[in-house]
């Protein structure tokens, strides 16, 4: 049992460096790994599907429960239950079935204490459950959150933190102006009204 117990770890330790690799600042991180995190390319949707859908898929089975206990397996669990999904499972309604998953973790991470004894470019991976919910609540959670993240860094990465909270404020946007993401609905079978088509022809209006 304590073996299988260690390798379980060791697979969130693999995770967590796949996803943010070993520089040491933030801006560095950010620079390695951007395109990575961002970018929709089918290359790396196959290669998080051939390495972690086993992972992502226990976790939504509530089997790896154990990394809980600590902030950096929390912060795995919220890599497989937010983000590989949304490469898995890509244009598909399973993209965002775990989300109610990702945003419980997330709560237990910065209620409990466990997010601040991460580093700041692994809490903006934290706080993105709370930027993704379709309730206007945790978009202003996520404001505050992003907001205070921002004001807690050096200097020399403002901008880089800067960067982050103006993206959370135009999802807040989003949800305060429609209560739901408009780009969602053709892949959740949702109609779109009017006003959400003709938003959803502007630049800028999916993510």
């Amino acid at each position: 049992m304590a073996t299988a117990r260690r390798n379980t770890r060791e697979d969130g330790e693999r995770i967590l460096e796949f996803w943010f690799g070993r520089a040491a600042s933030a801006s560095e991180v950010a620079a390695e790994k951007s395109e990575l995190w961002w970018g929709k390319n089918e290359h790396t949707d196959r290669e998080i599907a051939t390495r972690f859908t086993a992972a992502t898929e226990a976790v939504a089975a509530g089997e790896l429960a154990s990394w809980a206990d600590s902030p950096r397996g929390l912060l795995a669990l919220i890599i497989c239950a937010d983000q590989f999904p949304r490469n898995i499972y890509r244009n598909s309604p399973k993209a965002f079935a775990c989300d109610p998953i990702a945003l419980n973790f997330a709560k237990l991470c910065v209620d409990g204490g466990a997010a601040r004894q991460l580093r700041p470019i692994e809490r903006v991976f934290v706080y993105l459950p709370f930027e993704h919910s379709e309730v206007l609540a945790e978009q202003q959670r996520s404001l505050a959150l992003y907001e205070e993240l921002a004001e807690s860094v050096d200097a020399a990465e403002t901008e880089l933190f800067q960067g982050y909270c103006d993206y959370a404020r135009q999802h807040h946007d989003i949800i305060a102006r429609f209560a739901r993401f408009p780009h969602r609905n053709r892949i959740l079978g949702r109609p779109s009204s009017a006003e959400e088509v003709a938003f959803l022809e502007q630049p800028g209006s999916s993510f």
